[in-house]
């Protein structure tokens, strides 16, 4: 038996590829073939736009598949959330479908476009965001270069901004949020009810989320003479409360943690003058809680 699982092709594709890395499984893409190959024979990828994967985890063609929580909206697919994975093409966090107006233009609530014309790519999702606020606007679809349509093409734009910053580039104002989007692991129904490949995909979601989770993280091991631990916990942030075990000399002691890579140079010098020894930082690949 083999899990048939879709890998999102597009702006997500290098950064899932990375992270299934980190996660244990090699996945290796040709520009040639929509099947990628992955060193698990209990798995087989295919690569997928990650605004139709929704569609076929739906319709069985895929058990399971890599897409926005906003595509699922958009299709209104019927899936099985198997896991939130937190993380996107540049800054593995959430991103923002917002509502977008030119700067110099009078609109300053989505009250004001009445009657207007929005351009944007997710357009179901917009109509109902439009419905909630009792706006009634003409919502066109968007095959691309959304930001420069506005004040000429459309009055407004909803688009997908993770920093803003194209936005504001092409002299866009944000004026509202219509939802915010992270990645999902999603599963057709069925499949979720074979035992066999729920496991799997229980498997799969605990090393992503672990993977997930050592995102920006390091491990730090040294030795300390018993009576200078005290001062070394002091400097020691930790995920938890470190590791601590004898060495083969009963008055040393060798300390392991789990911490922020960004405050390793801070750190590590004030070990070295709280009397840390053989200190040794080392990459994580997976934390699994």
């Amino acid at each position: 038996m083999r899990l048939k699982l879709g890998i999102p092709k597009g702006s997500l594709e290098v950064a899932t590829i990375d992270l299934f890395r980190r996660a244990g499984f090699t996945i290796t893409t040709s520009t040639r073939s929509y099947f990628p190959g992955i060193d698990d024979p209990e798995i087989e990828c295919m690569l997928i736009r990650a605004q139709e994967m929704a569609r076929y985890v739906e319709d069985g063609v895929l058990d399971a598949g890599l897409t926005g929580r906003d595509w699922v909206e958009e299709n209104e697919a019927q899936v099985v959330t198997v896991a939130d994975l937190i993380y996107a093409k540049q800054s593995f966090g959430k991103v923002r479908w917002v509502l977008a107006v030119p700067e110099a233009s009078c609109f300053h609530s989505v009250k004001d476009l009445e009657g207007k014309i929005i351009a944007t790519e997710l357009v179901g999702a917009t109509r109902r965001y439009l419905a909630a606020q009792g706006v009634s606007a003409k919502v066109e679809f968007s095959w691309g270069a959304t930001e420069v349509k506005p004040p000429i093409l459309a009055d407004a734009i909803v688009e997908v901004t993770e920093t803003g910053s194209s936005l504001r580039a092409n002299k866009l104002r944000i004026i509202d949020t219509v939802l915010e989007s992270n990645t999902q692991l999603i599963a057709n129904i069925d499949s979720w009810k074979d035992g066999w490949k729920r496991g799997k995909l229980e498997d799969i979601r605990m090393l992503l989320e672990g993977a997930i989770n050592a995102l920006g993280k390091v491990g730090l091991m040294l030795n300390v003479r018993k009576d200078d631990l005290a001062r070394i916990l002091d400097v020691l942030p930790a995920l938890k409360k470190p590791t601590i075990s004898h060495l083969s000399d009963p008055e040393w002691l060798a300390v392991n943690t789990i911490l922020d890579e960004s405050t390793v140079r801070v750190i590590i010098p004030r070990l070295k003058q709280a009397g840390a020894q053989g200190i040794v930082e080392y990459p994580l690949n997976k934390i699994v809680m």
